[in-house]
């Protein structure tokens, strides 16, 4: 529960005129527009500031962003003239920021931003939570902790981090946990940041829907690079350079308590989700996955390096329980959902009887995957789940047999991966994508896709340039195929 941060002065009432001028790059194609709205500034000087002073010039700064953040009407909807907090030179420690950034609802006209007075880089924050707040932006900031939870949103409303660097600890120290945590939230802007270090996972939606991961750094994580989990839904990853994880890359999907989806997403665990032009490379699991996923695209990426502990590619059960023991606050809410349809449980959970989320209309278009002389994913190129009646599906109102294959589609990829005699992974008894499906088995996988025919050599990867060359990119655009619509 977060923790209710009482509106109180810090110091003399604000007096000032709009500042319209706002040091904020212009964005990229696809990112979040934020507009030209107008701003009240209230500075903060972490080395000379008093939070006795008003705010309202350089000259008379506060020391502290939790001073600075209490001069913003809590509980209220700000209209006109948004604020800006510009904050000088300097590293904030955990007591100079707020406990929660908590109930302060910005609009698109009249924002709440945040950002370094003197660009990009110069100022350091703490970790950060945020609860129940709207149109929030940090921009040009990095935040370290290495505790976990560097910033950490829930029931946000329109928040960007945009041109910021997110560090935790290396994922060998396993000190920090998630480092990018954004649950129960919409409208959500990942743009041009650096995002590294977690003992678990870098980034990690849970119930986040219409959001945006664009131009990020995501790298450094025991678990997955990143995920949308929990119901998420309109979700766009696109060029990301993903990378240095264990688990695995980017996967549409996973494992979530029932009781934190929200309605009406209670059924998939990740719908409507688009992961395009992206770089995953150097990851010891699948490079791109899904796991309980509706209506998923993949398209246009470039896989180098993963896989040698598993597999390139997944395509499995996403995870439904419901957690805690029985009794516990929240445990109601598995109850509620599935009487509404939604797909789960109520049993407390032992590991093992779980239910099973199935996957429909994934497409795996026109990618280029290349494992280099001396790697390869480490049983199969591919896994994909089979179908599941097991007696966890009894009374989950999800369909049996479970299906993880229905109408998933792989077609136009360049692919190399181990030698001619190394398993595609698909077709067995164990697996997915058997004869009876056409959409998905053995004979369609080699016919529509270019499976170790065609190198696809790259420009310099040891260097870190993962374009492909001219020869590759001919070969890609004579393999590739037109993407369907989704029903």
């Amino acid at each position: 529960m977060a923790m209710v941060v009482a509106l109180a002065s810090a110091g003399p009432a604000l007096a000032w005129t709009p500042d319209t001028q706002v040091p904020a790059a212009a964005p990229a194609d696809g990112a979040y527009p934020m507009g030209s709205p107008k701003y009240r500034t209230i500075w903060v000087d972490p080395k000379v500031g008093k939070d006795s002073r008003s705010g309202a010039t350089r000259g008379q700064a506060l020391r502290t962003l939790d001073a600075a953040w209490r001069k913003i009407p809590q509980g209220k909807k700000i209209t006109g003239i948004g604020f800006r907090i510009l904050i000088t030179p300097g590293a904030l420690k955990p007591t100079d920021v707020p406990n929660y950034f908590e109930s302060r609802y910005g609009t698109a006209q009249a924002p709440i931003l945040i950002q370094p007075a003197s660009g990009k880089g110069t100022v350091t924050l703490p970790a950060v939570n945020i609860f129940d707040t709207s149109y929030l932006y940090f921009i040009g900031l990095k935040f370290a902790s290495d505790l976990g939870d560097a910033v950490h949103c829930e029931k946000c409303n329109h928040f960007l981090l945009r041109d910021s660097v997110v560090r935790g600890a290396p994922r060998a120290s396993g000190k920090v946990g998630d480092l990018v945590k954004i649950n129960q939230s919409q409208y959500v802007y990942l743009e041009n940041n650096d995002i590294s270090g977690a003992s678990d996972n870098v980034v990690d939606f849970v119930a986040v829907q219409y959001a945006t991961l664009l131009n990020n750094k995501i790298h450094d994580g025991s678990d997955w690079c990143a995920y949308a989990k929990g119901g998420s839904a309109s979700i766009r990853v696109s060029g990301n350079e993903i990378y240095d994880c264990g688990t695995g890359g980017f996967t549409a999907g996973q494992g979530t308590g029932f009781q934190f989806m929200t309605a009406p997403w209670i059924k998939y665990e990740a719908y409507d989700i688009d992961v395009i032009d992206n770089v995953v490379h150097d990851v010891e699991g699948a490079g791109l996955g899904v796991n309980g996923g509706y209506n998923v695209l993949m398209a246009g990426n470039t896989l180098y390096r993963v896989g040698e502990r598993d597999h390139l590619l997944e395509f499995v059960a996403g995870h439904r329980s419901c957690d805690g023991a029985a009794g516990d606050d929240g445990r109601d809410k598995c109850r509620q959902f599935l009487s509404q349809g939604g797909w789960g449980t109520t049993r407390v959970d032992d590991g093992e009887n779980y239910v099973r989320i199935p996957n429909k209309h994934v497409y795996v278009y026109n990618n280029v995957i290349v494992n280099p002389p001396g790697t390869q994913s480490s049983g199969a190129q591919i896994t994909v789940a089979a179908p599941y009646s097991g007696e966890w599906q009894v009374g989950s109102n999800v369909a049996v047999p479970t299906l993880f294959d229905e109408d998933l589609q792989i077609r136009g990829n360049l692919i190399w991966d181990g030698d001619a005699e190394h398993s595609s992974g698909l077709g067995g008894e164990d697996s997915g994508c058997r004869s009876a499906n056409a959409t998905c088995n053995v004979g369609q996988y080699l016919a529509d896709n270019a499976v170790n025919r065609v190198y696809p050599n790259l420009v310099a990867p040891a260097a870190g340039n993962y374009a492909l060359t001219p020869a590759t990119a001919a070969a890609l655009a004579a393999q590739r195929v037109a993407i369907p619509a989704f029903n």
